[in-house]
């Protein structure tokens, strides 16, 4: 029988050493959208940013927004990128996370350019059960999408909160299946945020997530294009940064 030297073959430990990142490189906060053009977007609000690391797929920034420290990196658009993205910001030791990305709707009344703040999420990737059983429920940290749900209100948009599904067969989004994940209560689908909640909870890193909702499975409405849901993304930037503002005036035995 062949046996591995190393217990893990690759770390995000060794993932952070590749890249040369350090925890005092990066910012106490992280905003992790999914794509690159969100991550810019996000990049042009900071002042005086320094790219930490440039690596396959994925950048790294490190600014500062009114005075506090904020980096930010391209998350990933699906879960096995997730993954790598997040295993490298939880071992840098930033001290909450907040992932911004897009969905559809599962619910009839959830418009196209509404918000969603995740509560928890329903495994249906592929990376986290090789972190966690299957009865394991992703879960987002209470404190941190209360402090998100406060810091949305600004947004003047419809904010729902709520469970997501997150798959990776976004092309078999059948009845059946579909079914299946909104008798659990899932009001949203995408494809990261159950791998992101698990790996920041497996490392003990606090974390919230909020989606800008693209389209609309139930009802079969299709937004990628519709202005509302461009006008979303943006807000949801500033609702990000809003979140980091109010997580850094709480008191410090909240922090």
């Amino acid at each position: 029988m062949t046996k591995m030297i190393k217990d893990i073959h690759l770390t995000g430990r060794d993932l952070m050493g590749m890249v040369q990142l350090t925890p005092q490189a990066v910012g106490k906060y992280a905003i992790v959208p999914g794509p690159r053009e969100r991550m810019e977007a996000v990049v042009k609000k900071l002042k005086d940013p320094v790219k930490n690391f440039s690596f396959m797929e994925y950048t790294m920034y490190t600014g500062t927004y009114e005075g506090i420290k904020v980096t930010t990196i391209n998350g990933g658009r699906f879960a096995a990128d997730t993954g790598i993205t997040t295993e490298i910001m939880c071992n840098a030791q930033i001290k909450a996370l907040v992932r911004i990305g897009s969905c559809g709707a599962l619910r009839e009344d959830i418009k196209v350019g509404d918000l969603i703040i995740v509560e928890n999420a329903i495994i249906g990737e592929g990376v986290s059960p090789y972190y966690v059983d299957k009865n394991f429920t992703p879960a987002a940290n209470q404190q941190l999408t209360d402090t998100l749900a406060k810091a949305a209100k600004s947004s003047m948009l419809t904010i729902h909160r709520g469970k997501c599904w997150s798959t990776d067969a976004i092309l078999r989004e059948t009845r059946e299946v579909v079914g299946k994940v909104t008798d659990q209560g899932a009001i949203a689908v995408d494809m990261v945020s159950s791998a992101f909640l698990t790996i920041c909870q497996q490392s003990n890193v606090p974390a919230a997530v909020i989606l800008a909702v693209s389209d609309n499975v139930i009802t079969g409405e299709m937004g990628f294009m519709n202005p509302d849901y461009y006008m979303a993304e943006g807000m949801m930037i500033d609702v990000a940064f809003n979140f980091v503002k109010e997580l850094e005036s709480q008191p410090a035995e909240k922090k």
